[in-house]
């Protein structure tokens, strides 16, 4: 993927780049596919807002992925689609019966190519397979934790896993934290590198491009009132009056881990991203 720049005419564009939507060969995406996405500007069912700094942004609607790759066979890609719904571009497939799908596109697919899902799948970018079938030291992308419930790992533009040993029906996979994972050797697991690899190399350039995005302009504590957070108040610039920075909840906002101690998944964790 290369990376548009801009002639820097006005303020916005002096820093602004873009995908050049280079690896993009379909346009307009398939109506069976789609489904209404209904905003929620970061509300619960109850109308209170859990999650700040959502609201407004640009319509659009959810693309149906196959996270499962339940239907064994070949599937024929009919093209690579931008999905606004994620970092990641996605595929278009077909397969031999006509029923259409689509997955995140891994690097290197494109057009014409034929992806097979099943345990006899060959090695190459696109193909699905359980991890038990799947080499020690292979790049792979969208794992499953559990079988048969879908991808849940590794699924963001240009991110991949690398298949570390297998024992004990366990497979360790490094993920691209740096966290080593124990998973279940009859999970599926997507070969390759998911695509878009140069998505963090873009540059907003502007704040409405994030509006756009639904996301919201976030304001430091310590302009706030003291009943809005625990850094506000105080006749001028203040310091914030506390060891360290806290959250709006008085929890520390710096190093703090906030993963459950008990959690049940803790046994499943080899090394985790921090080097611990």
């Amino acid at each position: 993927m290369a990376v548009k720049k801009y002639k820097p005419t006005t303020p916005g564009l002096r820093n602004m780049t873009s995908p050049s939507f280079d690896e993009l060969t379909k346009f307009e995406p398939e109506k069976s596919l789609l489904t209404v996405l209904k905003k929620n500007a970061g509300r619960n069912s109850y109308g209170r807002i859990t999650v700040r700094h959502k609201g407004g942004g640009n319509k659009k609607k959810y693309r149906i992925i196959d996270f499962k790759r339940q239907a064994e066979g070949e599937s024929k890609v009919i093209g690579i689609e931008y999905d606004p719904n994620r970092t990641a571009y996605i595929a278009l497939l077909e397969n031999a019966e006509g029923k259409k799908s689509y997955i995140i596109a891994p690097d290197g697919v494109t057009a014409g190519d034929v992806l097979t899902t099943g345990a006899n799948a060959d090695i190459k970018p696109g193909n699905t397979l359980p991890i038990a079938n799947i080499p020690v030291g292979t790049f792979i992308n969208n794992i499953e934790l559990y079988p048969g419930k879908g991808s849940q790992l590794v699924r963001s533009a240009g991110v991949a896993a690398q298949l570390m040993a297998k024992e004990n029906g366990m497979a360790q996979v490094r993920l691209p934290s740096g966290e080593v994972r124990l998973v279940r050797l009859d999970c599926k697991a997507t070969i390759g590198q998911v695509g878009n690899i140069e998505h963090d190399t873009i540059k907003v350039g502007k704040a409405g491009k994030t509006r756009h995005k639904g996301i919201r302009p976030t304001v430091r504590g310590s302009v706030m009132n003291p009943c809005d957070h625990p850094h506000g108040g105080g006749e001028g610039k203040s310091p914030i009056g506390r060891p360290s920075p806290v959250t709006p909840w008085g929890k520390p906002a710096m190093g703090y881990k906030t993963r459950n101690k008990k959690a049940r998944t803790n046994k499943f964790i080899v090394k985790s991203r921090n080097g611990k």
